[in-house]
């Protein structure tokens, strides 16, 4: 994943919604130039465009937020009359993924959709896409060649780290010497080695604390549970743990209740339902989670029914989509739990 700007453009699910873009004018222009200019920036809308076939193609949906991904992307096409989504059955296998692309290209999708299992991997599948006409929404997982998608949206994995360290910051200023620990993701992966360098970076910013201690697991509730059963083994008092993945997080909070520790706060990582639900519920050592939205698959379609009828997005004032959108990884807590239980994935 980049590292890119910690804010970005945010966009929601409905971040792509009726209404015209303003044009700036002047204002001793006449009122019919004013008109005029306004029309001429082709915004998308809720209105029905053209007919548009969009190709959708992800990894294989075995983990709670890439189920999401996919159920978002469905979601968000059937609101639009005119979009057909031709989404593939997805795969982790790299081979197998690159396979499902090309009939997507040999099919002539008016946009492609792709969110790859490797970005570096099917970059070479994302070129051809382009180089055959067809303009491509690369999903999260970048594409090591900026010519092979049109645009890029996607989460914030080192801003998930910088939000996860400064929420414990405030937490912890007050007190002296204080200890936190991480479980991790999939070391090999850039997202977690980006979650990490945000989350360090983010401490430096509190003196009086430290990280003890660190475990990677492997984003399922079997890894979460075991390498967070090390972690309470090893360290014997601490007053903050940050975990990447909520799913993972299921097995952590089962290994903390079974050692019977609640002398510290946890913070998770994605945004599930069953996380949020327990942060309402406040009867466990997990007080909040750092959003990571499946919401950008909804807002991948919009972009590509834009990006089909050649218009741009409404709220900004420009002919064409951004070349890149990276959404805010926000803090849910018991504060704003409600506002963000919608969102949350199973």
């Amino acid at each position: 994943m980049p590292e890119t700007s910690r804010r970005g453009l945010l966009f929601g699910t409905a971040a792509v919604s009726a209404g015209a873009l303003l044009t700036a004018c002047t204002s001793n222009e006449p009122a019919a130039s004013k008109e005029t200019a306004a029309a001429s920036v082709p915004a998308a809308d809720d209105k029905p465009g053209k007919p548009l076939t969009i190709g959708f193609a992800g990894p294989q949906a075995d983990h709670g937020w890439l189920n999401a991904i996919n159920e978002q992307a469905k979601a968000r096409a059937k609101k639009y009359s005119e979009i057909t989504l031709d989404i593939t059955e997805g795969s982790n296998d790299i081979a197998a993924q690159i396979g499902q692309v090309e009939t997507l290209i040999n099919k002539k999708v008016d946009v492609l959709v792709i969110l790859p299992a490797d970005g570096k991997a099917l970059t070479q599948v994302g070129l051809k896409a382009m180089r055959a006409g067809i303009p491509v929404i690369n999903l999260d997982r970048i594409f090591s060649n900026p010519q092979a998608y049109r645009a890029y949206i996607g989460g914030d994995n080192y801003g998930m780290g910088v939000s996860a360290g400064n929420y414990i910051g405030e937490k912890l200023k007050g007190k002296a010497n204080a200890k936190v620990i991480e479980l991790a993701g999939i070391d090999g992966l850039e997202l977690t080695q980006l979650r990490s360098k945000g989350f360090d970076d983010a401490l430096k910013n509190y003196p009086n604390i430290k990280k003890v201690a660190r475990q990677a697991a492997d984003f399922t509730v079997e890894s979460g549970q075991a390498k967070m059963a090390q972690l309470l083994q090893a360290q014997s008092s601490f007053d903050a743990l940050w975990n990447h993945d909520d799913d993972q997080g299921v097995g952590a909070l089962r290994a903390i209740q079974q050692a019977g520790r609640d002398d510290f706060l946890m913070v998770g990582g994605a945004g599930a339902k069953a996380a949020m639900d327990a942060i309402k519920a406040d009867n466990s050592v997990l007080k909040a989670t750092v959003l990571y939205p499946p919401t950008m698959a909804a807002s991948a379609i919009d972009l590509a029914r834009a990006l089909g009828n050649a218009k741009g997005i409404s709220g900004i004032a420009e002919l064409e989509i951004p070349a890149s959108v990276t959404l805010y990884s926000a803090v849910v807590d018991k504060g704003n739990v409600d506002q963000y239980l919608p969102t949350g994935f199973n």
